[in-house]
């Protein structure tokens, strides 16, 4: 079943795999498929990568192909419509470029999330007058009208922390981050407070990395490790630069990313422990 939280492009990384595993548990090589006149190559790997949505004719033509049963159908079927679901990220993706949107919607169905920045507070722990600060105030942060920015940071927030099973979060922050002011120091000040107050929620550690003990392996930029609760939606870890998201979901590259964020872990701080 398709849980009513899901979003759709976690969806379609769970229909992705499924299709893939059913195909090579067939026998059958994409180029089978292709001769097949069921899909062209770059179609199925869209579909197995989960970077589209699926036609439900698309999932029985495959499935009639690989020789699976009416009820493994009946699930993919199910699958692929949700796929076509509109989540708020999709709504609101106009508001912002196409690669954040979708991180958006993975973040949105992410059971639990491990968190490293260290120039901004990350977005999702940002109190409201900080992020109207940042959009309003910072030239260049943000191009382009700034409510709709703001109504979807708040709303990324809302769809982690609000839904009935509440997003967990390890997050680790610069000293660097919060010296840096953004806006006044008042609004400074109300940050620092939601970042103590966040931390009594179930679920939710915020620690910072003080300046005399900053040193550390992960010092070429801020990253997040996402983790889902579906067996078919592995671990992916985001990596943001100035043009686009980059994702990494191989064991390997998962488990080196959690490794340096344990290591930045054990140098920082809890934030209410925390002393500028």
């Amino acid at each position: 079943m398709v849980s009513p939280q899901a979003r759709p492009s976690v969806v379609r990384r769970q229909l992705g795999r499924r299709l893939r595993r059913m195909r090579e548990g067939a026998g059958y090589l994409i180029e089978d498929v292709m001769t097949a006149g069921v899909a062209s190559r770059s179609k199925m790997w869209r579909m197995e990568a989960g970077r589209a949505s699926v036609r439900v004719g698309d999932v029985l033509a495959l499935g009639r192909l690989y020789g699976a049963d009416q009820t493994a159908i009946d699930e993919l079927v199910q699958l692929a419509e949700a796929t076509k679901g509109s989540g708020y990220a999709e709504d609101l993706k106009g508001v912002v470029r196409q690669t954040l949107s979708i991180y958006a919607d993975l973040e949105g169905g992410a059971a639990s999330m491990a968190s490293y920045n260290c120039q901004l507070i990350p977005g999702l722990l940002q109190c409201e007058d900080y992020v109207r600060a940042l959009m309003y105030e910072t030239p260049g942060v943000s191009p382009g009208p700034a409510e709709p920015k703001i109504a979807f940071r708040l709303a990324r927030q809302r769809a982690f922390f609000d839904r009935p099973r509440p997003g967990r979060m390890d997050a680790v922050i610069t000293a660097g981050a919060l010296d840096l002011q953004v806006g006044s120091a008042s609004v400074m000040q109300a940050q620092h407070e939601h970042l103590r107050a966040l931390t009594t929620r179930d679920g939710v550690s915020i620690r910072v990395l003080p300046s005399d003990n900053g040193l550390h392996p992960t010092m070429a930029g801020p990253f997040s490790i996402l983790d889902f609760d579906h067996p078919d939606d592995p671990p992916v870890v985001c990596v943001e630069n100035v043009i686009e998201m980059r994702y990494y979901d191989r064991a390997e590259q998962v488990a080196r990313f959690r490794a340096e964020f344990e290591q930045l872990r054990s140098q920082a701080v809890p934030v209410e422990d925390y002393r500028e």
